[in-house]
């Protein structure tokens, strides 16, 4: 099924979710400058394109739900509420990082705001979110747990018994699938038989709703339908996204096994660009006022970057901190 109507965003609250995307954009261009760099250890991955996906379900969100994600993250950090100098300090490795710089780039992890975690495997973020949302089903709270996860791992184990589970004990999470048509290199029809993975829901007894992960409206709108569906204790929907990332999978990845002329067709619906021209048509901002904006979020990563970089990195004595749970 897709969404048949949308629940459009007020200006103030178009407003902060352009602020969200413009924020997680060039936070992530300057990612990769850094790592160019050589400034960021291991590696990155980008997911820019897709700051729609990860702002939208942020925005449809309330105190107290839970997330978890991909190592393709840093924007779901952000849309959650991470600032900029914790995301930075720890993509440097830094003590004053939001994992004290023991997570990195493909980590992102911070309990105060939700985030329980980016996760390096493949699809191990399924069975997490599962126990959040069990969590606030057995207390109560009326709290969510929401799990982002990609294409390829539809294809494993751990996504079927999630979904699984999570329909028989009918459990308070949302399965956000963004889809950005690649598994690492592989195009997805090299490895799965269908386009639509939202088809994969009817197996599990849940909703599975196609959305236009260009469009943050249309993300925020289906995600918080199936919240509200959620929370009413009728059980999880698994909501596909259909997005593109511009960059490679990582690091100096130029996407050459992509079709040729796929990325420019991609940039012609940017989810910036797309909910700025609606707001310009509707009289919400003008350009001058948007360019005033992104000058302030360039100024605000340049500072954050500045002062992560002159940060220390933790003390050797400290590497043995955070191994057990203070019993």
């Amino acid at each position: 099924m897709t969404t048949d109507s949308i629940a459009r965003l007020d200006r103030d609250a178009r407003l902060k979710a352009l602020n969200t995307m413009t924020t997680i954009r060039l936070a992530e261009e300057e990612i990769q400058n850094l790592f160019m760099a050589n400034l960021v250890r291991g590696t990155t991955h980008l997911a820019i394109g897709q700051e729609a996906c990860s702002a939208g379900v942020a925005q449809a969100l309330r105190p107290g739900d839970s997330m978890t994600c991909t190592y393709r993250g840093h924007g779901h950090a952000l849309a959650l509420g991470m600032t900029l100098r914790a995301m930075m300090a720890e993509m440097m490795g830094k003590a004053s990082g939001a994992c004290k710089g023991r997570g990195g780039s493909m980590h992102m992890t911070d309990q105060s705001i939700g985030l329980l975690g980016a996760n390096a495997i493949v699809g191990a973020q399924l069975p997490i979110a599962m126990g959040a949302a069990l969590t606030a089903q057995i207390k109560g709270s009326g709290a969510i747990a929401v799990v982002f996860f990609g294409d390829g791992a539809t294809n494993i184990g751990v996504f079927h018994e999630s979904l699984n589970m999570a329909s028989v004990w009918k459990l308070p999470v949302l399965f956000i699938c963004e889809n950005n048509l690649y598994g690492e290199y592989s195009p997805v029809r090299a490895t799965t038989p269908i386009d639509d993975l939202a088809e994969r829901a009817a197996a599990y007894g849940m909703p599975g709703v196609i959305v236009d992960g260009q469009d943050i409206e249309a993300v925020y709108s289906a995600t918080l339908a199936a919240a509200e569906r959620a929370r009413a204790g009728d059980g999880p929907s698994l909501l596909e996204l259909k997005t593109y990332r511009y960059r490679g999978h990582s690091r100096a990845d130029t996407g050459p096994y992509r079709a040729p002329g796929e990325l420019d067709e991609w940039l012609k619906r940017d989810p910036i660009d797309l909910l700025l021209g609606r707001m310009i048509a509707a009289g919400e901002i003008d350009q001058a006022e948007y360019d005033e904006m992104r000058g302030a979020i360039e100024k605000a990563v340049v500072e954050a970057i500045e002062w992560a970089q002159a940060e220390p990195f933790p003390e050797l004595e400290a590497a043995d901190d955070y191994v057990y749970y203070p019993g």
